[in-house]
């Protein structure tokens, strides 16, 4: 036996039981639902907003089955929100919890799915970022972090309600995949340097899922962005997490730059935004072709600049410098070179991040 596999732990892999992508099929909703638990409630979490447009679609999809439902408000991934949802949805004593919307109450319904022990179904409106399918939620505390929590027992896209989300939301998705291409490096030098347990069918879909998006983003930039292949990579991107049982795959010193920038700068840019800002600077450090990762992003329409995102040259060196600090556990590039101030301008200004 190897050291490395001498030292891997055991996970147990969580992976949706049922995927469905489809073009307006949200009056398929309770269907998709009964095939899954055949649940007589459902508490739905989702936003003001996004409640507000698909209320009726889904009730009446609801009621067609006779499945009982009761609405939740996220507001923001604060400790103290997701407590007052999760006492509520417990109330319900519903068979299922369903997230419907962007990251955050995808988030919240993962979160209180995991406490209260009921499974939960993921349907997301816009595809910003890759935690539509992975068991990890980012909690907003004094630390920015990922927790592991459940996957979801299903994930149900209507693709006609992702296209008409802002264009911007899309692009950063784009941004949280190619992200993909500095995390798994980074997972690599962990393997390398702490004999860290690396998965190489997770890494390689990651990668893969990057590669998708790299490849056609010409494409994209002449004929506008591909929702349904953008929506199955960033799912392919959670089943990686999944798999790895970790959000190694998905998540490297690119992701410890944007926690770092919400910490440093909160509000400011969408998380896969900052994520691809990140893997611009972290490719070139790692030796790899940032120039191929500035002229994705560029292509798909997110930002190559921490201007464009309303951030200053001190905000982007300082989250340089105290980006591992957040996660001192995880092995990245960062943990081999000192960043210092004046490194950290020089990267951030040759890769004109800055």
């Amino acid at each position: 036996m190897t050291k490395n596999q001498d030292r891997m732990q055991s996970h147990t892999m969580e992976l949706p039981r049922q995927i469905v992508v489809g073009e307006k099929n949200i009056n398929e909703f309770a269907g998709f639902l009964q095939s899954l638990t055949k649940p007589k409630k459902v508490s739905l979490i989702s936003g003001i907003h996004v409640k507000k447009i698909l209320k009726e679609k889904i009730e009446k999809s609801l009621k067609n089955k006779k499945i009982k439902f009761a609405w939740h408000t996220s507001k923001d991934n604060q400790f103290i929100n997701l407590k007052k949802i999760q006492v509520d949805v417990k109330k319900d004593h519903s068979d299922i919890i369903a997230g419907i919307g962007g990251g955050r109450s995808v988030d919240a319904a993962k979160m209180v799915a995991f406490n209260l022990e009921i499974p939960f179904v993921s349907v997301p409106t816009a595809a910003s970022h890759d935690g539509i399918a992975s068991p990890f939620v980012s909690i907003k505390s004094d630390k920015p972090h990922s927790i592991v929590a459940t996957a979801p027992l299903g994930v149900f896209v209507d693709i006609d309600i992702i296209k008409k989300a802002p264009s911007r939301l899309l692009a950063s998705g784009c941004g949280d995949l190619v992200a993909n291409i500095s995390a798994v490096k980074d997972w690599k030098l962990g393997r390398d340097k702490t004999g860290e347990y690396y998965g190489r069918y997770s890494a390689n879909l990651a990668i893969m899922s990057a590669e998708i998006v790299m490849e056609k983003s010409s494409q994209y930039a002449k004929k506008g962005l591909d929702a349904r292949v953008i929506v199955e990579a960033l799912i392919s991107a959670g089943v990686a997490s999944c798999i790895a049982g970790s959000s190694r795959p998905c998540s490297g010193a690119e992701h410890l730059f944007s926690h770092a920038l919400d910490k440093i700068a909160p509000g400011k840019g969408l998380h896969g935004e900052k994520c691809g800002l990140g893997a611009i600077m972290i490719t070139k450090l790692q030796g790899q072709n940032w120039k191929e990762i500035v002229k994705t992003l560029k292509n798909v329409g997110a930002p190559t600049s921490a201007k464009q995102i309303g951030l200053n040259e001190d905000q982007v060196i300082d989250a340089l410098m105290i980006a591992q600090d957040l996660r001192p556990e995880r092995y990245t590039i960062l943990k081999e070179i000192e960043m210092t101030e004046r490194r950290a301008k020089n990267l951030a200004k040759s890769t004109n991040v800055i």
